[in-house]
């Protein structure tokens, strides 16, 4: 007896997960984006300073809140899966053994060679899917933009600061004591 056999066919997101452990990759409505090369030393000093500022403030108050650095899995939807720089996930179900399910409460994007990624597509995404507070870190110009939405997902602030001025973290503003970061003054 001959049996047929048939190929089976992947989803989107089942070819991302088959993707080897720790590939800089992202999954935008079914569409597998390469994310390499590795970024610089530039971008990997704000990323490794801004996630160290924050979890030093949240360790500090025993907060329950945890900050995450790429490559880093976070599943907006079955056809969407980035990596942003740095995260805060506030809600410890949706931690899952690859990554966080469902949008962080903050997200933050250093700019590399594509900016209408972070600037437009990321952008899109992280205000559809529910993210409160969304930077977009750019080290050419020394700016950092900050995006503050509501829970129905609508644009309530964008405010520009310089690297050398004072930023006061959104979700954590309401606190005794808020997060403020300082880009300049993190990287010495």
């Amino acid at each position: 007896m001959i049996t047929e056999s048939v190929a089976r066919e992947f989803t989107p997101l089942e070819e991302y997960e088959m993707l080897p452990e720790g590939t800089c990759a992202e999954l935008i409505d079914g569409v597998i984006y390469d994310m390499s090369p590795a970024p610089l030393v530039q971008h990997q000093r704000l990323v490794m300073r801004i996630s160290n500022s924050i979890f030093n403030y949240i360790a500090g108050r025993k907060g329950k809140c945890e900050v995450f650095s790429s490559p880093f899995d976070v599943k907006l939807s079955d056809d969407t899966v980035v990596q942003p720089d740095v995260c805060v996930i506030c809600d410890p179900d949706k931690l899952t053994y690859r990554g966080c399910d469902g949008a962080p409460e903050w997200v933050i994007e250093i700019t590399s060679s594509n900016f209408v990624h972070d600037y437009v597509t990321k952008l899109g995404l992280y205000q559809k899917y529910g993210v409160k507070e969304y930077w977009i870190v750019n080290p050419k110009i020394e700016t950092t933009i900050v995006y503050q939405f509501d829970e129905n997902c609508g644009l309530t602030e964008v405010v520009s600061y310089k690297f050398i001025e004072n930023i006061t973290v959104g979700i954590y503003k309401n606190r005794e004591e808020p997060l403020v970061i300082n880009i300049a003054a993190i990287l010495g």
